[in-house]
């Protein structure tokens, strides 16, 4: 068995998407055959066969996100497969209509209803949300064309039909969650669906049109560009591909995009001169990924949904930044982890927490739900975006517990490694915008918690201590809170007892 995986992408890019296959399970491959395309933010690239044989097993699926050097399928070397889809490409174009006749009629080859089912999403990743729906309940569809897009806080997945015929219905309208291996709808008989040649009579006279000899009647175009181009009401048959067999990439779109745009700017009568013209071609849309639109949806519902409410106050870092600097070595000899400033904030945040309860709390409905315990969250700035893993039981970890799973999910976060059970259940969230250099901010809730304290930078400033002006490393901090569930003396308490905790870390052993 000879493995097909995902090949060097190049420098600082560590993902792609499944863009197309040119293959099917069963197919027979000859060695450096290109099987498949995928699709990054930069370039588009081919991966060919490993080995001969017959493409036994399909791993990743069009529309999936993989990273370098993930599986992709599977080939037996030893197993003998149907004629490979080369030898129909150097033929007719009646012998390349032949092989969806079997399902023309629609469903499957018994003209069967199909289910069109919820596809893998991914580990760890149950359920998703219908985004979008390509075609409406009645019209004709064919197989392998892309019915509807499933969105996750991860990835976006498209679905495409899995046999010809009619969409008879739609089970999961859009913003319908749906469960892996869910039924999204029901493709039925009596039609034949899909793209205008599957309707070429069964007479012997020659196609018409010119369109076999383009090509583009049989190469599905890249998904994303189907979307770009669909986006602009852009024609396919107007773009000239760029990828294999004439088959419309990514780039292309944009680019057939950026000509419209740029035609209809100078077609258009401008009312203040050139300036506004000017500033389009020099503009550049780009759809928002996933993980952002995500992060954007669940920012806007903190401020529409809590009554959010920011208090500061400032931290003389002196004694935590003395008591680090004399155990540093030590630390990391003897627990392999260097030591840092998370801890401390971590332990002192835990510390007052239970103290002031609320702070740790949820509203849920009409109730208040107390919890007994801290999963920590950790803000982590990463390529993509803002994530949030969670450090669980973290009132019950010593510091260099804290340290050793700050460094793991830091490290894992910024890899794209972290599971989605890596970013659920916190309670609390700590939020680090000094390593960017941020002096004073105002965090925003990470529902459903009712709190999230925001670090900033440590500068030194001129402080009065008993009458005298000296310097002293000090930070500002910011507490934001839900108000319907803290009040505001207890949002106060909370930060007051981690800023006595900081300057003073002794408490922590004391619990005073």
């Amino acid at each position: 068995m000879a493995e097909i995986r995902v090949p060097t992408l190049g420098e600082s890019v560590t993902e792609a998407t499944i863009a197309t296959w040119f293959k099917k399970v069963g197919d027979t491959v000859a060695i450096d055959e290109m099987v498949c395309e995928l699709e990054t933010d930069k370039v588009t690239v081919e991966v060919p066969a490993t080995s001969a044989g017959v493409l036994s097993e399909i791993v990743a699926k069009e529309g999936e996100t993989v990273g370098v050097d993930a599986l992709l399928a599977n080939i037996d070397e030893n197993a003998e497969g149907k004629s490979a889809t080369s030898s129909s490409d150097a033929a007719g174009p009646q012998e390349v209509k032949e092989e969806p006749e079997a399902s023309d009629d629609g469903g499957d080859a018994d003209g069967n209803p199909v289910d069109i089912p919820v596809p893998s999403l991914g580990e760890s990743v149950s359920e998703a949300t219908v985004g979008s729906w390509m075609k409406n309940v009645g019209d004709e569809v064919s197989q392998d064309e892309i019915l509807c897009e499933l969105e996750t806080d991860k990835v976006s997945v498209e679905v495409p039909a899995p046999a010809s015929g009619v969409l008879s219905s739609i089970s999961a309208e859009a913003g319908t969650t749906v469960e892996a291996g869910g039924v999204l709808g029901v493709i039925a008989s009596g039609a034949k669906g899909g793209k205008p040649t599957a309707s070429a009579p069964a007479s012997d006279e020659k196609p018409a049109s010119p369109e076999p000899s383009s090509g583009k009647k049989d190469v599905e175009n890249a998904p994303s560009a189907n979307r770009i181009l669909a986006e602009k009401g852009i024609s396919a048959d107007e773009v000239t591909g760029s990828g294999r067999d004439g088959r419309v990439m990514k780039e292309d779109a944009l680019a057939a995009k950026k000509s419209s745009e740029s035609s209809a700017s100078s077609s258009a009568p401008i009312p203040r001169g050139p300036v506004a013209a000017e500033d389009a071609n020099r503009e550049e849309r780009v759809k928002m990924t996933r993980l952002r639109q995500t992060i954007a949806r669940r920012l806007k519902e903190a401020q529409n949904t809590a009554a959010m409410l920011t208090t500061y106050n400032e931290v003389d870092m002196t004694a935590t930044m003395e008591i680090r600097k004399e155990y540093k070595d030590l630390f990391e000899k003897k627990h392999g982890v260097k030591l840092g400033f998370m801890s401390f904030f971590t332990k002192a945040c835990c510390h007052a927490l239970k103290e002031v309860p609320d702070v740790n709390a949820e509203i849920d409905g009409t109730d208040v739900v107390y919890k007994n315990f801290v999963h920590m969250g950790v803000a982590v700035g990463t390529p993509t975006g803002l994530v949030v893993p969670v450090i669980r039981d973290a009132d019950q970890m010593s510091f260099a517990a804290i340290e050793k799973k700050i460094a793991e999910l830091g490290t894992r976060a910024r890899d794209g490694k972290l599971s989605m059970a890596d970013m659920q259940g916190g309670t609390f969230t700590i939020s680090n915008g000094g390593v960017y250099g941020s002096l004073m901010s105002s965090p925003i809730l990470n529902p459903p918690q009712s709190g999230i304290l925001g670090m900033h930078k440590i500068q030194q400033r001129p402080m009065v201590v008993n009458g005298e002006i000296v310097i002293r490393p000090m930070m500002y901090l910011a507490l934001s809170y839900d108000h319907r569930i803290v009040d505001g003396k207890g949002a106060v308490t909370f930060l007051v007892r981690v800023k006595e905790a900081l300057e003073d870390p002794r408490r922590l052993l004391m619990d005073l």
